[in-house]
């Protein structure tokens, strides 16, 4: 195969996976007409339409899905084995891209990359925010972190995070006006703050256990919102009842500002996990990461096995 092939081949992946020649066009760094010229090239040449082009957008043709299904996974293996030279460099280097939500790049990635980043300039990291469960393959990441009850079973999966809890809680004024709960069932007669979930378009359906018995509660009220900061200001505001992270608002219930019911039904749960694909050739810079980021108390598992 020439070089030239590769490479357009290569840029009809990316065009096909971001469906967007203005997005693709920057990530590989070239000019918006340069890259529908190689295009139309590659089509050209394997006498297919490869991409189905309206003024608002581009998707694969059903021949470009077949051939995207086969680049994927070479196009990764070439990037894996790539990165994997920076062995024979004296000091790691690389760039690592990672799909997080906010919470777990605040009070686990961050802290860890401050102390990490310092001692090795080459290593450069991308933090994507989402709270949706993210492809890595197609959307050409290294690796995620979700809670460990999110990751796929086919992903390796390291711990790098503490035990964390739910909180259910509210504002001194709301609970003025309306009874604290007793127990999660209560929930039906409260103004409830939801979350929507990106990947399903649903809402969240709050969680509770107590003495091994797991309830799922769904609520209802007249806010929601895709993001916990929200949430979080909504039921400062006397909003309504929300359900968070015990250290999203520990500070408020130091101080008052909000008041926590239902404590008995939020037992603690495994907390943040790094995962990855499984075929993944580990990078010296990869490895650096997932050691700083690794939880002390835990073991690298496969997701769904035993810590």
């Amino acid at each position: 195969m020439q070089r030239e092939h590769l490479s357009d081949l290569a840029a009809f992946a990316v065009v096909a996976e971001q469906r967007s020649f203005t997005r693709a066009a920057a990530l590989l760094g070239i000019t918006q007409s340069s890259l529908s010229h190689t295009l139309r090239r590659l089509e050209a040449r394997l006498g297919l339409r490869l991409l189905a082009r309206t003024t608002r957008s581009v998707a694969p043709t059903e021949a470009g899905e077949r051939l995207l299904r086969t680049l994927r996974p070479a196009l990764a293996d070439i990037e894996a084995e790539i990165s994997a030279l920076s062995e024979l460099r004296e000091k790691p280097a690389g760039s690592i891209r990672i799909t997080t939500g906010d919470h777990a790049a605040e009070t686990v990635l961050l802290p860890a990359l401050a102390r990490l980043l310092p001692q090795y300039p080459d290593i450069k990291v991308e933090i994507t925010a989402d709270y949706g469960l993210t492809d890595l393959v197609a959307e050409r990441f290294d690796a995620g972190v979700r809670l460990g009850e999110q990751v796929a079973k086919d992903m390796v999966a390291v711990r790098i995070g503490p035990d964390l809890r739910m909180a259910t809680v509210a504002a001194p004024a709301y609970f003025a006006k309306a009874r604290p709960p007793q127990k999660p069932q209560d929930l039906a007669a409260h103004r409830c703050i939801n979350l929507r979930l990106p990947t399903s378009g649903g809402l969240y359906a709050w969680e509770f256990e107590r003495a091994g018995r797991e309830i799922k509660v769904r609520v209802d009220g007249q806010l929601a919102f895709n993001t916990l900061g929200l949430i979080l200001q909504a039921a400062r505001a006397g909003l309504g009842v929300a359900h968070v992270l015990e250290d999203q608002v520990r500070d408020d219930l130091a101080a008052g500002r909000l008041i926590r019911v239902l404590v008995d039904w939020c037992p603690p749960f495994a907390g943040y996990h790094l995962y990855y694909p499984s075929r993944r050739q580990l990078t010296p810079a990869f490895t650096l990461l997932v050691e700083a980021l690794r939880h002390r108390v835990g073991r690298p598992r496969r997701a769904g096995g035993a810590e």
